[in-house]
């Protein structure tokens, strides 16, 4: 079997390592270049390719439609995309004989688009996963291939949860190659009424507001914490960044819980919330550092 492959990230990394595993001939890899104003704490997939001699190329999402001819003259079995950030044009996923099939972070039909397992966090959800599905014109729509779950601790972060869909994600892979060798696809269909539609974060998104729920601010530090841009507060004239927090007590019984915002007491620092609860901020540091 034949495959191109779209591919970035750790779960790029990972899946093509097990696509190559399996003994599928890769013919092109379509990867990123790295962006050098964001924080990059994964793999690789260019070195990875260099390192085994398969050809890549880092388009622009505006150059990906010319790549349309070179991908007709290869014909692959199947293309396979692993977290690639941009939208592959209609033309391009109808040049797999077989299918075109895509890797994505949630257990679809919920959490369909960007960001997934910080958004699953985000809303308190306590099990997330990695779903393999036919790629469609519309994002993460296709009948579903294969899943993984994986489950999410209470004070698990982003990063946490990201190193368990990742091997989740390797899971769904092997689990499907020995069908999908013999052209086999299973599929199931992906209900879409039964999930949502979430788009990318950007780092504004990460303000505190102390007014919520200590729940809702507890899983806002989590979703977002380092190496993502993080939650913040604004104290004593400082942008500060709240890297870890915890609900679990005892605390301080002079907490002024009428008083939203951050109060220091006994060197500890605390958010009073809006339901009239405490968070305590376990690590901080000024945005600048």
């Amino acid at each position: 079997m034949h495959a191109v492959v779209f591919a970035y990230h750790d779960v790029g990394v990972n899946c093509l390592k097990a696509l190559l595993a399996a003994g599928i001939k890769v013919d092109l890899v379509i990867t990123h270049q790295d962006d050098p104003n964001e924080n990059v704490w994964f793999g690789s997939v260019a070195k990875l390719c260099a390192d085994q001699n398969i050809p890549y190329l880092t388009p622009s999402a505006n150059e990906l439609i010319d790549l349309a001819p070179k991908l007709q003259a290869i014909a692959p079995d199947y293309i396979f995309s692993f977290y690639y950030r941009h939208m592959i044009p209609a033309q391009i996923l109808a040049c797999a004989k077989i299918a075109a099939l895509n890797m994505h972070g949630s257990l679809l039909p919920k959490y369909r688009g960007r960001a997934p397992v910080n958004w699953a966090i985000l809303h308190g959800e306590t099990q997330t996963g990695a779903t393999l599905h036919i790629m469609e014109a519309k994002p993460d729509a296709g009948d579903i291939v294969g899943q993984s779950t994986v489950s999410i601790g209470p004070d698990e972060t982003a990063t946490d949860v990201f190193g368990k869909v990742s091997q989740a994600a390797v899971e769904v892979i092997n689990q499907a190659l020995p069908k999908l060798i013999k052209g086999e696809v299973p599929r199931q269909a992906n209900e879409l009424q039964k999930g949502s539609y979430f788009g990318g974060r950007k780092p504004a998104d990460g303000q505190i507001y102390w007014g919520q729920q200590a729940i809702q601010i507890h899983n806002l530090v989590r979703a977002v914490a380092p190496p993502y841009p993080g939650a913040f507060t604004h104290h004593q004239g400082k942008i500060m960044i709240i890297a870890k927090t915890s609900l679990k007590g005892p605390f301080p019984s002079n907490l002024d819980l009428g008083i939203e915002g951050i109060q220091v007491v006994d060197n500890r620092v605390f958010g009073i919330c809006g339901d009239r609860q405490v968070v305590e901020v376990l690590e901080w540091f000024p945005d600048n550092k």
